[in-house]
């Protein structure tokens, strides 16, 4: 085994430290870093999975062209060949990049460089468009600049921590447990969780507002007005540091508790108990995500937010500010360096004539581009139109995240010439280029990545990158050499990118900036390859935890400023036709598009298909049971989903997760239905307000089968694939069931009409069959199938395929006696079911979830189960008082 290398997680914008130490065969072991400030050793249950995801099976190892492998001369001399002929021919503004907070800093440094600086158009954006572009807008609209004030030990020493727009627990599991543990050593802590549906976070809330989607900003109105009335505003910082807090007032006054109570939906004992704890403690901390920000008013109420942190001066300080965590590992990062189409390096503005002058003269640049760029939304809408002839598309997969995906993915189609760089050989957008370029993966690259706290940590390789692979900068500077701008993309290392990164950042503290790491301008090799984290600002002037105590902003007045707030509904009109509203998000163990999580059996045990949360009245509504396939329709498109029917998830709106693609299911793209409105501020667009409509898919069989190959399932109407541990499990339903299930299972498994051995059990009279075929005596795959939605172990079925004999009673579906079956995983770090869980509370006694952790091990690693595990408690003690 080789020394452990320190490096930092890809997935969320928490930005732990890794330990990968590699096997010397191609994987590595993964632990976290005890060391790093962020997790302090900690991992969820992904970043616990990460050695998981390792495996090159699915890798794109070569250049394609057309689909063709092809050199790699080839297709950087094609791609820049076509850039250059989209610019002759049509101008600048006829190419386009669209990249990701999957980057690393220097990928995007590179890649802002390119298009701002020598293409000289600003038609780059990023799917950090799609998560935090809100926050930035509300942050430089009150700040001057995007500036995050607060850091990750500001949560620990608040007095009260409020939550809106959040599922920490799942989203952001580490720095949930760093709340929890916050809170249990100190239980005068306060949280509260702002959520229209009553999430895994919201267990740990002291209380739950479960407003009406898109209410926020009425809420913060009132808690503005309520700031005012108590005599709560801080006066003296108000006065020496702040404009517009009268403009705010105004459109405050009129959110008493009951217009509010009535606008969110609330009960108004909830909207004044809100009210009193914001205002009767001092360290508080108001925290906020993807609720907020995916919203086609998200910048207004980002800025409803930080208006009552200026207005009592709650900023600065320890344990109390404003704070958006972001979605990405480097959402941050590019923020950093004008990655969004309507900025500019260094947190400079690209509005501003001196700015521009400075970067370009920086740049030494030829043609610096004049005006913002096109958002994501509108950057595709140019695509349909014919406006974009040459595309490059880095690290993201749009044709899945972007609303209106059908129309993107059509949009796309329509460009004349489209580049995609790719970890993957097959994905729903790499299927659409011309040229695929076979980019490094996490683990293979080397540069650095920011996190929420504005933490810079160092990415470092630890595995060689496979076949042709190459890191996305220096692809970017070898189509930048090739388009005639060799002499400033000569950048031999990942270091060097970053070297030039930092000495820009210089110009930006001269500015009057926040972003300056200048003090990192000449670092060496060696110091790069060692560098510990450290957040910004690192200058002349050393660095700081947070911002704005001081009262000095980065406005033209050197004042922060107060933004008046209208609260907005959502841009979706409900109607008879639409009448539930659409939310969607993410799931604890799966991350973005699936092109990793989806490699690893473990994460796929929790939660193997898309789904869809609704309220039973509504269920009842739409004729739906539990198990059921929905077909949830939108002006936009539909999608097929799996029915979860909860309370928690409130009446009239439905959610579901926006994880799965259509290589992995037939029609669990969620974002197809989601319309594409946005801010008009931010451009960010509305990814959680669709008016949509939900029915029953009339399936006249549904199935369930695991296989040792990935199954075709072309034959079924409904489908969902997850791998499992030897192989593969699939969710399956049908509008009309198969005459011959044992040639269905044959066509499902890929074996010949006579190939194999079948094992078969049919009762036709109920409409169930059970297949299961054998080649050479070993299981090649099983199918179960019934009119109703199947009841079988899932776990222990998929547990087959890696066991070394098959049971004689493998049709029956269930474990025998002898063989517990664990049933669904509730922890996956110890794939530990809720059979085995319930087993243990009631056998021996567990009282609380330290002890399950203790006995079983589930909760005691990531922790992102705990609420599970407490609801399990919960559940078990209310039927020991009905039975006592």
């Amino acid at each position: 085994m080789s020394d452990a290398i320190r490096t930092a997680c890809p997935y969320c914008g928490v930005g732990c430290g890794v330990l990968a130490t590699p096997d010397g065969r191609g994987g590595a072991a993964i632990a976290g870093d005890p060391a790093h400030p962020a997790n302090f050793g900690r991992l969820c249950s992904k970043g616990s999975a990460l050695g998981e995801t390792l495996s090159l099976d699915d890798r794109l190892l070569t250049p394609r062209i057309g689909g063709r492998e092809a050199t790699w001369d080839a297709a950087l001399e094609l791609t820049a060949r076509r850039f250059r002929e989209a610019i002759e021919e049509h101008g600048p503004e006829s190419v386009a990049l669209y990249v990701s907070g999957q980057l690393l800093t220097e990928d995007y440094y590179v890649a802002n460089k390119l298009m701002k600086g020598y293409v000289g158009s600003a038609n780059i954006d990023t799917n950090s468009r799609l998560c935090m572009a809100s926050a930035v807008a509300a942050y430089r609209r009150a700040f001057g600049t995007d500036t995050v004030p607060t850091c990750y030990e500001d949560l620990e020493q608040a007095d009260l921590v409020v939550l809106v727009g959040s599922n920490l627990a799942w989203c952001h599991p580490v720095i949930y447990q760093r709340l929890a543990a916050a809170k249990a050593a100190r239980p005068e802590m306060r949280v509260v969780t702002i959520d229209p549906r009553r999430t895994a976070t919201s267990d740990l809330a002291d209380l739950h507002l479960g407003v009406r989607p898109g209410a926020d900003a009425a809420l913060f109105n009132a808690l503005l007005a309520r700031i005012e009335a108590d005599g709560a505003v801080d006066c003296e910082y108000v006065s020496n540091h702040t404009e517009g807090l009268p403009a705010a007032l105004r459109e405050a006054r009129g959110w008493d508790v009951a217009r509010t109570a009535e606008a969110t939906g609330l009960a108004p004992a909830d909207v004044e108990a809100f009210l009193s704890l914001w205002v009767r403690r001092e360290k508080v901390v108001t925290l906020w995500s993807q609720g907020i920000n995916q919203s086609s008013s998200g910048a207004d109420k980002g800025n409803a937010i930080i208006n009552c942190h200026l207005a009592t001066g709650r900023i600065g300080r320890p344990g109390m500010g404003p704070f958006s965590m972001t979605g990405q590992p480097n959402a941050m990062g590019g923020r950093e360096v004008g990655g969004l189409a309507n900025m500019l390096a260094a947190h400079l503005d690209l509005e501003v004539p001196e700015h521009r002058a400075a970067v370009q003269g920086f740049w030494a640049s030829p043609a610096m581009a004049e005006r913002p760029g096109l958002k994501a939304v509108d950057l595709f809408r140019a695509c349909a139109e014919g406006r974009i002839k040459a595309l490059w598309i880095m690290s993201t997969n749009p044709v899945v995240s972007m609303p209106d995906a059908d129309a993107v993915r059509d949009a796309i189609r329509a460009v004349p010439f489209v580049a995609v760089s790719e970890v993957v050989a097959s994905s729903d957008t790499g299927n659409e280029a011309d040229v695929l370029f076979p980019a490094a993966a996490w683990g293979e690259k080397s540069g650095t990545v920011t996190n929420s706290e504005r933490r810079i940590t160092r990415q470092r390789a630890f595995l060689p990158p496979p076949g042709q692979a190459r890191p996305d900068w220096k692809i970017v500077c070898d189509v930048a050499s090739r388009m005639g701008f060799a002499d400033a993309f000569a950048f031999e290392s990942a270091a060097d990118v970053f070297r030039e990164h930092a000495a820009l950042s210089r110009l930006a503290g001269a500015l009057g900036r926040d972003f300056d790491i200048s003090a990192r301008a000449d670092v060496a090799d060696a110091a790069y390859d060692a560098m510990e984290p450290f957040q910004w600002p690192a200058g002349p002037e050393g660095g700081k935890a947070r911002f704005f105590a001081d009262g000095r902003f980065y406005t033209p007045s050197g004042r922060a400023r107060f933004v008046a707030v209208t609260p907005r509904a959502p841009a979706s009109r409900l109607s008879e036709r639409f009448p539930l509203r659409f939310n969607t998000g993410r799931v604890r163990d799966h991350w973005h598009t699936l092109t990793r999580t989806a490699k690893s059996p473990r994460l796929s045990q929790h939660i193997a298909e898309p789904y869809l949360e609704i309220h039973p009245a509504d269920a009842r509504r739409c004729g739906l049971a539990p198990a059921d396939v929905a077909r949830v329709r939108s002006r936009e498109g539909e999608a097929l989903l799996r029915v979860l029917v909860t309370s928690r998830t409130p009446e009239g709106a439905v959610f579901a997760p926006m994880h799965w693609t259509g290589e992995l299911s037939s029609a669990g793209r969620v974002d197809a239905v989601v319309r594409a409105e946005v801010d008009p501020v931010s451009g960010q667009p509305e990814l959680k307000g669709s008016a949509v409509r939900v029915e029953k898919f009339e399936a006249g069989w549904h199935g369930f089968a695991i296989c040792r190959a990935r199954p075709d399932c072309g034959a079924a109407d409904y489908w969902a694939v997850a791998r499992a541990t030897g192989g593969w499990r699939a969710e399956l339903a049908g509008r009309e069931a198969p005459d011959d299930w044992t040639a269905f299972a044959r066509a499902l498994f890929g074996l010949a009409e006579t190939e194999g051995d079948a094992m078969v059990v049919e009762d036709r009279g109920r409409g169930a069959a059970r297949v299961a075929l054998f080649a050479g005596g070993r299981l090649v795959g099983a199918l179960f199938a019934a009119r109703e939605p199947v009841e079988v172990a899932r776990g222990h079925l998929a547990g087959l395929l890696a066991a070394a004999e098959t049971p004689p009673d493998l049709l029956a579906g269930r474990p025998g006696a002898d063989r517990p079956d664990p049933g669904a995983i509730v922890c996956s770090c110890f794939s530990v079911g809720v059979n085995t869980i319930q087993a243990a509370i009631a056998e021996q006694g567990l009282a609380d979830v330290a002890a399950i952790g203790a006995a079983l091990g589930a909760g005691s690693n990531c922790g992102s189960c705990r609420p599970e595990l407490q609801a399990l408690l919960d559940k078990a003690r209310g039927a020991r008082t009905l039975a006592a």
